[in-house]
């Protein structure tokens, strides 16, 4: 391109995905890379609104031999989930007591549940990490509640649910707010003792988890470590660390 100049960085540009060294063309940004940004705006803003097929997600982790249900939260479209983030955070009517349902007489080491969230796009990445977690934890002895499909819903939900379920831990997976860069990453969130009106402070996250950032494999092995130490330490959130060694 004529008058293009190259950043002094570029070389740095093979190092991450963070955008940078993006030259300059007279006193703007290049063409290309003014394009490239409303591309990865407008897979952003895709990533909120595509629908979710919630329905073919159960398929599927039944077809993997595992139980799993639908159920629904309080808000009933998209459009309400955005402007009523509290809406997320709870179950429908008949929900609540379809859960309740499903846990009696039995109590559970786990729940976990799965959404949409923030990111449809990111529940294509949720079916592999909960099989095999599942089949992990299973191996060694916990007790699993079904898997929980809910549309349209926020963290907190897992506190409802996991009480509902008489679970020990609750965890959820669900697509994060997207960026420009990362438009399908999953978040797992998790609570020791779930109940209604459990703080952010009481809960561990694992984040971006997508093939460019967290792998799905280390997020699986990752969760199992902090999943056992919760159960074993009876506690989530702040003071629960990952103490495992790093590799040199």
């Amino acid at each position: 391109m004529s008058g293009a100049r190259l950043d002094a960085w570029s070389d740095l540009r093979s190092l991450t995905a963070a955008r940078i060294a993006l030259g300059r063309a007279g006193g703007s940004v290049q063409t290309q890379e003014l394009l490239n940004f409303g591309l990865a705006h407008a897979r952003a803003r895709d990533a909120v609104t595509m629908p979710f097929n919630a329905a073919g997600l159960v398929h599927d982790l039944q077809s993997a031999g595992l139980r799993a249900e639908l159920l629904h939260s309080a808000a009933t479209s998209r459009e309400e989930y955005l402007r009523r983030p509290d809406l997320g955070r709870r179950l429908s009517d008949e929900s609540r007591m379809k859960c309740r349902a499903l846990s009696q007489p039995t109590s559970f080491d786990l729940s976990i549940i799965v959404s949409d969230g923030l990111s449809s796009r990111a529940s294509v990445h949720a079916q592999p990490v909960v099989t095999a977690l599942h089949a992990r934890l299973a191996s060694r002895g916990w007790t699993i509640a079904p898997i929980i499909v809910v549309p349209f819903a926020r963290v907190a939900i897992q506190d409802e649910i996991g009480s509902g379920l008489n679970a020990r831990i609750s965890l959820i997976l669900l697509g994060e707010r997207p960026g420009l860069g990362s438009p399908d990453s999953l978040g797992a969130y998790f609570v020791w003792g779930p109940k209604v009106g459990r703080s952010d402070a009481e809960r561990n996250c694992v984040s971006n988890i997508r093939p460019e950032g967290l792998p799905l494999a280390t997020a699986v092995t990752t969760l199992e470590y902090l999943l056992t130490a919760s159960r074993h330490l009876k506690l989530s959130g702040i003071a629960l660390k990952d103490e495992r060694q790093l590799l040199r």
